[in-house]
């Protein structure tokens, strides 16, 4: 299997339904009060892309795109466009956007994050598809307009030199979702003037 550096149909995934999706084990207990724990320290996104289809093209490209990725073999980019930045979907990144790590005087390299919060709980997502051309780096509430570089495939920072000990590093960005189909078949209607009839076209987010 491999990931193909490809982004799937924008126009269609913009109609796709889906969003996060977690495990938790529950247990009722006899006197009905209850035990809860998380089987997964991590969501994991699921989409259904046969939402986006309004013609016969949109059609055509899909099946063209899971043919070229052999079904579930191999993985691609997704556009989530309710969550596809580093800032509120109705802003612009900024450098200061994210936290992605302090230096050191050692550390050379850092990984691009999201955090969650609500009140007192957060939670922290490793962004590992940035798109190219939207990553901006700052250090000290300063952007850094040179002296590192980012690997779009694997969503790490590089600098050439590193960090000061102390100084706060951090990163605005636009990012797409690893996913791969989760379908090995396409199940949709031949009528091309029944195409709001699609069953479904799953796609599954990718964990490494």
């Amino acid at each position: 299997m491999a990931f193909h550096e490809v982004r799937f149909p924008e126009d269609i995934s913009r109609g796709a339904r889906g969003g996060p999706e977690r495990r938790t084990q529950i247990v009722e207990l006899a006197s009905g009060d209850e035990e809860r724990n998380a089987s997964w320290a991590n969501s994991r996104r699921r989409y259904d892309v046969a939402y986006g289809i309004r013609r016969a093209d949109d059609l055509a490209a899909v099946v063209a795109f899971f043919e070229a990725r052999n079904g579930r073999l191999h993985g691609f980019r997704f556009k989530d466009w309710g969550d596809h930045k580093s800032c509120l979907p109705s802003g612009t990144p900024s450098p200061t956007d994210q936290a992605i790590g302090t230096g050191d005087g050692t550390t050379t390299a850092f990984q691009l994050v999201k955090r969650y919060v609500s009140g007192a709980q957060s939670w922290t997502r490793t962004i590992a598809k940035p798109v190219a051309g939207t990553v901006r780096i700052g250090l000290g509430g300063v952007e850094q307009l040179s002296g590192w570089s980012v690997d779009t495939t694997t969503g790490v920072v590089t600098f050439s030199v590193a960090p000061g000990a102390g100084v706060a590093i951090t990163a605005g960005f636009e990012f797409d979702v690893p996913v791969r189909f989760d379908a090995d078949a396409l199940d949709v209607t031949l009528d091309l003037e029944r195409l709001g009839s699609i069953t479904s076209i799953p796609l599954l987010e990718i964990r490494r």
